[in-house]
């Protein structure tokens, strides 16, 4: 018999009787689209569960954050400073409005933005800051819009990672002028595919609203150029049954992350990105960082735990300036930590249905992979 694969993530999903009994009223409505009961409900339960003001949805994370830029009009070719240690979406969402990224290292205590370097970076062509919460670590909010402050920038925070997390005990979508959720299949709390845009002005829901539906506002009026980027029925639904498990499955990950936590601390040459003491934690993923003392590369323990059948992934690597798509096209700065973690990240197995005995073998192909 085969041995088992044990894959970095697993999909969560509801009870099959759960979801099937919600959506038989779709068979009797025939309403499968165009913000349907279903949408209105789970967008309130959002706004409710994720304590933010505003919030639209949207048919994945990627058309969320590429239409919260372009709420903001901003002009063709201006900058917005954001990190390359992301998902390749965060800087197509910036190419994709034709404006420029400009990219800003990251720190090597937890992976997000280093505030630090932001200011040297602005010029008379900047006109928003674009963190993101990575592995949902995260940002120094307080730096960041103090900067955006003082010169007058929008800040839209990539939280596809972040989900549920709180900071100082306020919903994280809800500071700065628009976050940006993802409701992948991968993520801690998926509608199959989806996202989110939260936001305080109920100008950009006006906005959003045109954007993701061709700026059709009447049977024969369109007021706005837009896109296709409704969620339908059967992906709202599928969000609305989760939602009813989600603090369960939380619980059930941070078993895990405890007991991975508890188990490799103490494992010489993997460090533990830092946690801020006044964030919540959503236990999305698992990242490790291999460093020289582990004896071994990132990539060597990554074919290692391969040929054991345990799929861990690098993420991310590379850094996104340094894709084939974008490389040598925008401004060069310095991104030496950025490239330092994407050579050294790894994301292990980890989601609430994760057994002890795939944990176990996880973590002795770590301890032994070093020797």
């Amino acid at each position: 018999m085969p041995e088992e694969k044990i894959f970095v993530t697993q999909s969560s999903m509801p009870p099959y009787e759960e979801y099937i009994e919600s959506i038989k009223p779709l068979w009797d409505s025939h309403w499968l689209t165009n913000m349907g009961q279903y949408h209105r409900e789970l967008e309130a339960r959002l706004c409710e569960y994720l304590e933010v003001p505003e919030l639209s949805l949207m048919v994945n994370g990627h058309m969320a954050l590429e239409l919260a830029i372009q709420s903001f009009d901003f002009p063709e070719g201006t900058e917005i400073i954001t990190t390359p240690f992301t998902f390749i979406s965060t800087t197509h969402a910036i190419v994709r409005n034709r404006l420029k990224p400009v990219f800003c290292d990251v720190k090597l205590s937890d992976g997000t933005i280093d505030e630090t370097k932001i200011e040297d970076l602005i010029t008379e062509k900047t006109v928003a800051i674009l963190p993101v919460h990575v592995y949902g670590n995260v940002c120094n909010i307080e730096e960041i819009q103090r900067i955006a402050d003082k010169y007058n920038l929008k800040v839209i925070y990539d939280a596809a990672h972040a989900f549920g997390v709180k900071y100082k005990g306020k919903g994280i979508g809800s500071y700065g002028d628009a976050s940006i959720f993802s409701f992948h299949a991968t993520k801690v709390f998926n509608t199959i595919e989806g996202g989110a845009v939260t936001f305080s002005d109920h100008r950009i829901y006006e906005k959003l609203y045109n954007l993701k539906n061709f700026g059709i506002r009447g049977e024969e009026l369109v007021c706005d150029v837009g896109a296709n980027a409704k969620m339908n029925e059967f992906a709202a639904i599928m969000g609305l049954c989760n939602l009813k498990h989600i603090d369960e499955a939380l619980r059930e990950r941070k078993k895990r992350y405890d007991y991975y936590i508890e188990r490799l601390h103490d494992v010489k040459g993997i460090r533990i990105f830092e946690k801020n003491s006044e964030a919540t934690n959503n236990y999305a993923y698992f990242p490790i960082v291999i460093e020289d003392e582990y004896g071994k590369t990132r990539d060597e323990l990554y074919c290692i735990l391969r040929e054991n059948n345990i799929y861990a992934r690098k993420y991310f690597y590379p850094i996104t300036s340094d894709q084939a798509c974008f490389k040598n096209k925008y401004k060069r700065v310095e991104l030496e930590c950025a490239r330092k973690l994407a050579k050294q990240v790894l994301v292990i197995p980890f989601y609430e249905n994760l057994g002890i005995s795939s944990m176990y073998k996880v973590i002795s192909s770590l301890k032994c992979g070093k020797e």
